[in-house]
């Protein structure tokens, strides 16, 4: 009985966001809900339990919306200055071979995108590029729908690894290596699978050589970054790395000329609309490798010591901090630095119209605003769920019913998490508690279950019906949304299986 209890929650945000269609703010609000009437009057959880818990959850919550926040006011500095469109439009002028543009636009761009913005900013930017090139509309929501979902764990400046970090209280150091993997090994299927959702096999031949180079260096500096501690920028450098690998394969399958037609270039824009995500790279450079500034920014520090709690039925959470958040210092903050240089940037070059901070401004606080009660109301169900013993019960639950098998059912379980909730990050925080405590239960490499979990969340987010929907709308599919959900089904679902074999491996070996 106490397992389907503890289950009550999660089962219905996913009933009421897939069954009935509703928002994640409210899907949450009602999971939170059930979550603090089953741990008081089920699991024993007493009033300074729950009020802890709340006061944990701010923490957590804080710690995450503070990098969703900043990245997308970044990315809403360069948009309000003609920066993305002028990255965007600049692509085409690289080569005129559809399947390269596919790789260029549609993966490497995307990747890029997703890098630095997220919020289904990939898709809503690229569909209208492509059917603009001459690609079926849907072909121009499937190919950037596929082509960003390897990046999104590392992607959004890292909001979604924050939050695996969060939830788990694990440090990116442990956690960083596996997930890299399993997303830089996705990296390659993804880009054959954009090949043949916008030219079929034939293309997939042809450019397979492409493929490898390109999947290998976004793979590969994406992991670097990740294991040297700069997994807030990971997915960005991979998708940096990716646009710099992908200017000599355009030269090289460049196609007929006369298709890209008669525009010419402005490289002097160009640099400009670069110059402020290069300002981004240096200030997070700065702040980690030089050591005065490090240790200057390190000196505020909010910590909350938390006393040990114990429920009626017996369950024990150990005294201890909660999320330690150096101020300025954090990921956040940084990036509102970067932020600011970049307008002052954007600014100077006479970018901006009358009015682009008043646009900027509410642009972020529009699209932030709902994401960010979702993922409060999660974060507190989640808190609350592991407090009172909910989690635990859970997940020995899931280990007598699996066992050895577990590994291959964590990736699915945390794209499970991201189609119901739209988000990697909404799933690490519902899931990741549960799926460490599963793995501790079983004497599984919880590092390899995480990476699983994540690396399975973020693939899958990008079915998810809500991201969906924007991009359905921005090339011409509104209404056709079930068409798009169809293409996207075979696709994503072999890259969870990807991930699941890997994941099985990887607990073998470990």
């Amino acid at each position: 009985m106490n397992f389907w209890l503890a289950l009550t929650p999660i089962a219905l945000i996913l009933f009421l966001m897939v069954g009935l269609r509703w928002g994640a703010a409210r899907a949450g609000g009602a999971g939170y809900l059930a979550s603090f009437l089953i741990a008081a009057l089920s699991f024993g959880a007493g009033t300074q339990l729950i009020s802890l818990a709340h006061v944990k959850a701010l923490l957590l919550s804080l710690d995450v919306l503070l990098i969703i926040w900043a990245a997308f006011l970044l990315y809403r500095v360069a948009d309000e200055a003609g920066a993305i469109q002028t990255i965007g439009s600049a692509l085409p002028h690289l080569t005129a071979d559809r399947g390269m543009q596919a790789l260029t636009i549609g993966w490497v761009f995307a990747s890029f995108l997703q890098g630095v913005g997220g919020f289904g900013v990939p898709v809503a930017v690229i569909a209208p590029l492509l059917v603009g090139l001459g690609f079926s509309p849907l072909a121009a929501v499937v190919v950037p729908s596929i082509g960003h979902g390897w990046a999104v764990t590392f992607g959004s400046l890292g909001s979604s690894f924050n939050a695996l970090m969060a939830s788990t209280n694990l440090p990116g150091e442990a956690l960083a290596p596996a997930a890299a993997f399993f997303l830089g090994a996705s990296s390659l299927l993804v880009g054959w699978q954009v090949l043949h959702a916008a030219e079929g096999w034939r293309a997939v031949w042809r450019l397979s050589p492409a493929v490898l180079v390109l999947g290998v260096v976004m793979g590969a500096v994406q992991y670097g970054a990740a294991v040297s501690g700069l997994w807030n920028i990971a997915a960005f450098l991979g998708g940096m790395a990716g646009l710099a690998a992908a200017y000599p394969l355009a030269r090289r399958y460049n196609g007929r000329i006369d298709q890209t037609g008669n525009d010419r270039l402005d490289l002097k824009k160009l640099m400009v609309a670069v110059s402020g995500y290069f300002l981004l790279v240096v200030i997070i450079l700065a702040v980690q490798l030089i050591q005065p500034l490090h240790s200057f920014l390190g000196q505020v520090v909010l910590r909350v010591n938390f006393p040990e709690t114990v429920t009626a039925l017996g369950y024990v959470t150990p005294a201890g901090d909660g999320r330690n958040l150096t101020i300025f210092r954090h990921t956040g903050v940084v990036l509102l630095y970067a932020a600011a240089a970049a307008y002052l940037i954007y600014r100077q070059a006479g970018l901006y119209t009358p009015g682009a901070i008043d646009r900027i401004l509410d642009g972020t606080l529009r699209r932030v605003i709902s994401s960010s009660v979702s993922i409060v109301s999660m974060v507190t169900m989640a808190v609350i769920m592991e407090t009172s013993g909910m989690t635990d019960t859970l997940a020995r639950g899931l280990a007598d019913s699996v066992g050895a098998l577990f590994p291959l059912v964590a990736p699915w379980i945390g794209a499970l998490g991201a189609f119901m909730t739209g988000s990697n990050t909404n799933s690490n925080v519902v899931f990741g508690a549960l799926q460490l405590r599963t793995a501790t239960i079983l004497g599984l490499e919880v590092t390899i279950i995480l990476a699983g979990q994540t690396a399975g969340a973020a693939l899958a987010s990008v079915m998810a019906p809500t991201k969906v929907v924007v991009g359905a709308s921005t090339a011409g599919m509104a209404g056709k949304e079930g068409d798009v959900m169809r293409s996207l089904l075979i696709y994503t679902g072999s890259l969870v299986l990807l991930v699941s074999a890997l994941t099985q491996i990887g607990a073998w070996l470990s």
